[in-house]
């Protein structure tokens, strides 16, 4: 039998267990349109999907021994269908299927617990869901579903250390509940609370008050996650910090936290948000960091100070006609908080070799990556001007041409720099920045400090 979300190809790999055979051989009852996606590295994805044409249903149906109506209310992806299935089939009724990515077909997908799987079928095999991911939490089992999307070996973190997690999800109910009554939906809440709180994720590392999260990482990671930290903080971060995006989407949905960043605006008499406004220290307190109000007030090019100021020029009537410059949960692309696969690709090409996963996009502030990239489509944009179709002067084409490209890459190399000086705070030694760097270490010694010096004022 299907369980609650479970997609179609895990139900075939089940079914095919059951039956003791490989999933390559239940496969073959359909004719495939396709191939089944793959990760970069050439592992199969585990959040793979199938789509079925009805004869492909049926034949399913008949596999698991249960009726459509069943498997439709339990399967996301029952009755979907993509247009190549819809066409070219001859009217010969041969049962088709094709292969999808999960996350593209019915939203986020991830593992589900084996133990949940056995307790209702009998066995413990791998089983794939669409859940959000503010239902990760297994609460019989104490288990973290991760993201089946990434290609990395964990199918769950071990939560059971961490019962503030599980919490997090029981609280998670009434914070939906109360998104609902303020008129918005409650993943677009959650989406916001989790960029605010993976923006402070990657900022934690130079908070040396900081000892909630380290400590719940070192959790989940089975007690140590010092071996392997940089991985760990990408498997373990939507886990670690669940609880956090809870408080703050709670924070958010307060009106009387809006009152206290309208208070923090002046109110009738506009001022600049100060470091120590009310709204970021209160904040700071229901997250249990005293000490963090001052931080997340001058994070500027957030998207918590994003949220504040649509908040205040809502409260102005200043927001102009509906759209996301007065929508307070508008989440811009640019403040949208990075996949743990995307996370873990970049990882591993720096890895493969050093230095080309930590490209410029990946070391530039969202803010200032969103403005390299215009200027570099502008830039782009001029090329194609000279090649041409220029509308004015040649060489006038050329100057604006030139003058976009020295910004560019001034604004590239200021973030290089920041990363590289960052990494030799960090206890890098400079022998390996240099690597990575590609250059002399006399070089890369001589830069780092009259950069040094130029942020000093000297």
């Amino acid at each position: 039998m299907p369980l609650a979300g479970e997609t179609t190809a895990s139900l075939i790999a089940r079914v095919a267990a059951g039956y003791g055979l490989e999933n390559r051989a239940l496969l073959s009852a359909w004719r495939w349109l396709n191939h089944r996606p793959r990760h970069d590295s050439g592992t199969l994805r585990a959040d793979a999907e199938v789509l079925l044409d009805a004869p492909g249903r049926r034949v399913l149906a008949g596999m698991c021994g249960a009726e459509q109506e069943v498997l439709g209310r339990a399967l996301p992806s029952w009755g979907r269908e993509d247009a190549k299935l819809a066409t070219g089939g001859g009217g010969s009724g041969e049962p088709r299927a094709m292969w999808r990515v999960g996350g593209a077909v019915a939203g986020p997908v991830a593992f589900g617990c084996r133990l949940c799987a056995a307790r209702r079928t009998g066995a413990a095999v791998t089983v794939v869901r669409y859940v959000p991911r503010w239902g990760r939490v297994c609460v019989r089992h104490g288990r973290w579903g991760l993201d089946a999307d990434a290609d990395q070996r964990l199918e769950y973190l071990d939560v059971r250390g961490v019962p503030e997690v599980a919490a997090a999800q029981r609280r998670w109910a009434s914070v939906a509940r109360r998104a609902v009554r303020a008129g918005t939906g409650p993943e677009r809440v959650f989406a916001l609370a989790q960029a605010v709180v993976a923006r402070w994720w990657e900022q934690a590392l130079q908070w040396e008050r900081e000892t909630i999260w380290p400590r719940r990482l070192h959790q989940v990671a089975g007690g140590d996650a010092g071996g392997d930290l940089e991985r760990w903080r990408i498997v373990g971060r939507d886990a670690v910090v669940f609880p956090e995006v809870v408080a703050v989407a709670e924070a958010l949905l307060d009106p009387a936290m809006a009152e206290l960043v309208w208070a923090d605006s002046g109110a009738g008499r506009p001022r600049a948000l100060p470091a120590d406004g009310l709204f970021c220290r209160r904040l700071g307190e229901r997250l249990g960091r005293t000490w963090l109000g001052p931080l997340a007030a001058t994070d500027h090019g957030g998207p918590l100070i994003a949220w504040m100021g649509s908040v205040i020029r809502l409260r102005r009537g200043a927001g102009g006609p509906p759209g996301y410059d007065n929508d307070p949960w508008w989440l811009r692309q640019e403040h949208q908080a990075a996949t743990v696969a995307s996370q873990l690709r970049v990882l591993g090409k720096e890895k493969k070799a050093p230095g080309s996963g930590t490209m410029w996009r990946a070391a530039v502030p969202a803010e200032q990556r969103m403005l390299i990239t215009s200027t570099l489509d502008s830039v782009q944009e001029q090329l194609l001007q000279l090649r041409g179709v220029q509308t004015g002067p040649t060489a006038e084409v050329a100057r604006r041409l030139l003058r976009g490209l020295g910004h560019s890459a001034s604004l590239i190399e200021n973030a290089w720099k920041r990363t590289a000086l960052a990494a030799v705070n960090g206890g890098v030694p400079l022998q390996e920045v240099a690597r990575w760097a590609d250059m002399p270490v006399e070089v890369l010694r001589e830069t780092l400090t009259a950069s040094g010096r130029r942020a000093a004022g000297g």
